[in-house]
């Protein structure tokens, strides 16, 4: 097998093949058709019938391989309906009769046969005629590589890469366990960063890892979480209709460069997390949808095989090949990749049946409800078999619903997933932080009401990307007030997120107060970290990863009511909270206030929750953040007086918009 592009290689991308570059009339006339060769063994035909094939990218899709002494590629591909089925590209000018595919004998619906004489580059895909005699053009759905948008072909490529980041995986359990500090920066790759003097051209994945890396250890952030990653036609979809589900995004470069891009966090201690989409995908006419001329992939009834929200596709979880299909693609970005986890995108979509469909557009499950008893099947073997072969990575599921036991493991009844991000939270937060600080005194439950649930789940706090697009503004815009108000507000909200239960995300841009709506389509607004607001609102965020990192009382118990513990709700009329998070050791614990007006008060009194010596270890209106500079440089003793239901008190002055983090330092 050819050796494939390696990290000490050119940085440059190369273009893919030009799947016109070959006249019919130029065919090499040595090539002979397709040879019976296979992969397959007999049982790995019983895993794949049977839904439990979960490495199925060893097999199906192109591999370059030796035979009879010959260099060549094997090709498969499942199409149990097909009538015929050839392989179609550059090397045989798009001639669609001159190498035919064999289907195997064992009712499998497996289509393969090897090529010999070409290998590594070359441009494929299936022409496929169906039993109704249909003829299709299709994308190959293992493929590992394929042509920039708007061209459509299939490349026959590899993933083979040496990587570097042994250290990192032999360690990753440190870094990715749920007890630990976890704080994930999420990024759209194409609109991070974009060449400053051509605005439309995306960055390759080399020149992203160049910006990123760095930028990212800088921050302090522990994880990345990349929104898809996979080969996608539309742009506008940001990734979530997806085309090649094993084939990176091209646009961007090759395998080997995205996995350059992960080696190089890991490097830096940094893990990396990616969308992974199993709840729908295009009805592009190349890909997945009908693919030999039935529904495949999907179910025929467009109750059950249509996604009204997306208009889109719903992948049939109750067909065995089709599990083994979605359950090799987790696996194969956590091996190949060396991925970290997986956010599972729109999980609430595939638990309902009745999900954001009417009365009589949706059909019951066998025992007359609404849960989608296949998809809910087919999400905890997933969870299963990817803790089974990677015990150190986590999955995450975006489920915005009440489904019990999602970050439960499978064997008490839950769906298996590490993590489910807290939209409640988010709601509720946002809606909060939104109004005038003069009228939260009468809507201060919308704070303290999440933590009646903060322990059900193990728990993210998300502000995503869903939050700063289709007219609902860029996250410092949400705020009230004028620019120094919105911005104390954007560190209040920051400060108050990174001390409540459960581990963080925040969508890229937010660090530093981007002003307008994320655009897919552009650059993040880098120019505004010249404005003292952004740079404070950045420095600000920076501090509390730190803070964040290195105070277990903020990470240790953040699944688990032992961690935390309310010392006053009641000041509404001054709109204060006040909270401890609590770790292993007493002496960790830290005392939060949240001063939710633009109101300073000296002389607060708040209760602590021991004698001794407290010390102010974060204030989110330093004068470095673009604060007031109302802090507490100084130590203070407590007062034996009575305050909060506790038997010892400090006074401090109170920020506006502010949040203080206290330490008993003796």
């Amino acid at each position: 097998m050819a050796k494939s592009t390696s990290k000490k290689d050119s940085k440059q991308t190369p273009s893919p093949p030009d799947s016109q570059e070959l006249a019919p009339a130029e065919v090499p006339q040595a090539l002979k058709p397709v040879e019976p060769v296979s992969r397959f063994t007999e049982f790995d035909i019983y895993l794949f019938k049977a839904g439990q094939h979960y490495k199925l990218y060893e097999k199906l899709g192109s591999h370059v391989m030796e035979h009879q002494g010959v260099v060549g590629t094997y090709f498969a591909v499942w199409a149990p309906n097909a009538r015929a089925i050839s392989v179609i590209g550059n090397f045989n000018g798009w001639n669609k009769e001159s190498h035919p595919m064999i289907a195997r004998w064992d009712s499998s619906g497996i289509w393969e046969g090897w090529i010999p004489n070409i290998g590594k580059g070359e441009v494929y895909k299936y022409f496929i005629v169906s039993n109704e005699g249909q003829p299709l053009e299709k994308s190959d759905p293992f493929a590992l590589w394929c042509e920039v948008a708007p061209r459509t072909a299939s490349i026959v490529w590899d993933t083979w890469y040496e990587w570097d980041d042994a250290e990192w995986m032999q360690n990753r359990k440190e870094h990715n366990k749920l007890n630990g500090p976890i704080s994930v920066y999420e990024v759209h790759l194409g609109s991070w960063k974009r060449d400053p003097s051509d605005p439309d051209r995306h960055l390759t994945y080399h020149e992203i890892a160049d910006a990123l890396v760095p930028y990212v250890k800088e921050m302090g952030f522990t994880h990345v979480e990349f929104m898809p990653v996979m080969e996608h036609p539309y742009s506008p979809s940001w990734g979530y209709q997806i085309t090649g589900y094993f084939s990176c995004a091209s646009r961007m470069g090759t395998p080997q460069e995205l996995m350059y891009l992960i080696e190089r966090l890991h490097q830096e201690g940094i893990g990396v997390y990616i969308d992974w989409v199993p709840s729908h995908f295009p009805g592009d006419a190349y890909g997945l949808y009908r693919f030999d001329g039935t529904a495949l992939y999907e179910h025929e009834d467009p109750r059950k095989g249509y996604h009204p929200d997306w208009k889109s596709y719903i992948f049939n979880y109750g067909r065995n090949e089709v599990r083994s299909f979605l359950i090799s693609n987790a696996i194969f970005w956590l091996d190949r990749y060396h991925t970290d986890g997986l956010r599972v995108d729109a999980v609430a979509s595939m638990l309902y049946l009745d999900y954001s469909r009417k009365h009589g557009e949706w059909i019951p499950n066998e025992f007359g409800g609404r849960e989608n008893l296949e998809a809910i099947s087919l999400l905890r073997e997933m969870n299963v078999a990817a803790y089974r072969e990677f015990p150190d990575i986590q999955t995450i599921a975006e489920e915005s619903t009440s489904f019990p036991g999602v970050s439960r493991p499978v064997f008490v009844g839950g769906l298996g997933f590490g993590m489910k991000w807290m939209m409640g939270w988010m709601n509720d937060t946002i809606k909060y932080f939104e109004k005038d600080p003069s009228f939260r005194k009468w809507h201060q439950d919308q704070l303290t009401f999440s933590i009646v649930y903060a322990f059900a789940e193990n728990f993210m706090l998300p502000l995503s990307h869903d939050e700063v697009v289709y007219g609902k503004g860029s996250l410092v815009n949400k705020m009230p007030g004028d620019e120094w108000q919105r911005f104390a507000n954007l560190r209040l909200l920051f400060g108050y997120m990174f001390t409540h239960p459960g581990t963080k995300l925040l969508f890229m841009g937010g660090e530093f107060g981007q002003t307008s709506e994320w655009n897919y389509q552009r650059s993040l607004d880098w120019h505004l970290l010249d404005f003292a607001p952004h740079h404070g609102a950045r420095e600000c965020l920076k501090a509390l990863n730190k803070l964040y990192r290195t105070e277990p009382a903020l990470y240790e118990h953040t699944f688990s009511s032992e961690g935390f513990e309310w010392i006053d709700t009641q000041d509404r009329e001054n709109s204060v909270l006040i909270y401890a998070r609590k770790s292993t050791r007493p002496e960790d614990a830290v005392v939060v206030v949240l001063s939710l007006t633009p109101v300073p008060r000296s002389g607060y009194r708040v209760g602590v929750l021991s004698e001794g010596t407290w010390q102010e270890i974060f204030n989110s209106d330093a004068a470095e953040f673009y604060g007031s500079g109302t802090i507490n440089p100084e130590p203070m003793a407590t007062e034996s007086k009575r305050w909060h239901g506790r038997a010892y008190s400090v006074q401090i002055s109170l920020p506006p918009l502010g949040v203080v983090v206290l330490k008993k330092v003796k």
